[in-house]
């Protein structure tokens, strides 16, 4: 009788081992699934997709928080702002970027991508303003046209232009709007104006893009964290004006509502 208590209660033991074990395995791809949900859902909504890559044919898979973007973009810098943005979503572990540019690539420094290099520098800063200006380039002189609406921000256009990579000179044929900027407003379209507002993962993917395409920066060696549009630097910077700089530039980046530089002089 003593035997088959113990095998019933063997048998007991090993049914309920087996349900727990069941429920652990079950729940795993069920948070993952969500996760990954999550991820895909949030990248489609956040700032960047719906305001610069809202023209790109981009698709994005998530797995267990491994994220594969496919499709066409028009430029490289759309390619690499996608990753930008993706990669700084929570959850996500790694990013494998398969976006494939629109018709012929332009090759390296030609006039056509240095265009897009400087028309994307001055869309990342609020206190320009992109959508108004023109730019062109040949053989790495670089030309603006438009309006601007102060002189200030008519000389900040051209500075900004001129910081980017491979710009040789850059001539700015820019016209004085009419109506003033009144105190406390930023020069550049204000993304109330937009009627969006900017997501930590946006913010982030901005910030290390201007960055990258201003010559006096380096974002290969910027770690950048967003907390609620508060932006956190950490790295090393190859002197104290390199650090201003990255600081100066990154405030002026859609969305950032305050920063701290904790990056180190090498």
């Amino acid at each position: 009788m003593s035997i088959v208590r113990t095998k019933k209660a063997m048998y007991f033991l090993t049914l309920m081992v087996m349900t727990v074990v069941a429920l652990l395995l079950s729940s795993v791809p069920v948070y993952a699934s969500e996760t990954d949900d999550r991820i895909e859902s949030t990248a489609g909504k956040s700032f960047v997709f719906k305001t610069y890559l809202k023209d790109d044919a981009i698709r994005v898979q998530s797995r267990d928080g491994v994220v594969t973007l496919t499709g066409t973009v028009a430029e490289e810098m759309n390619r690499a702002l996608a990753q930008e943005n993706v990669a700084s979503l929570p959850g996500v572990k790694s990013v494998d970027n398969r976006l494939e540019i629109k018709g012929v690539r332009a090759a390296a420094y030609a006039d056509a991508w240095l265009s897009a290099k400087v028309k994307a520098t001055l869309l990342f800063h609020r206190n320009v303003s992109a959508y108004q200006t023109e730019v062109s380039a040949k053989n790495g002189i670089v030309t603006l046209r438009g309006k601007a609406s102060s002189q200030a921000q008519k000389e900040l256009t051209t500075e900004y232009a001129r910081d980017v990579e491979d710009v040789k000179s850059v001539t700015n044929k820019m016209t004085l709007a009419k109506t003033s900027v009144k105190p406390g407003e930023t020069m550049g379209e204000k993304i109330e104006d937009m009627g969006e507002s900017v997501d930590d993962a946006s913010i982030t993917a901005l910030v290390k893009m201007t960055l990258l395409y201003h010559r006096s920066t380096s974002a290969l060696n910027t770690k950048v964290e967003t907390n609620d549009g508060a932006v956190t630097l950490s790295g090393k910077a190859k002197n104290a004006s390199e650090k201003d700089l990255v600081t100066k530039f990154v405030r002026d980046v859609h969305g950032v509502k305050s920063v701290t530089n904790q990056m180190t002089i090498e």
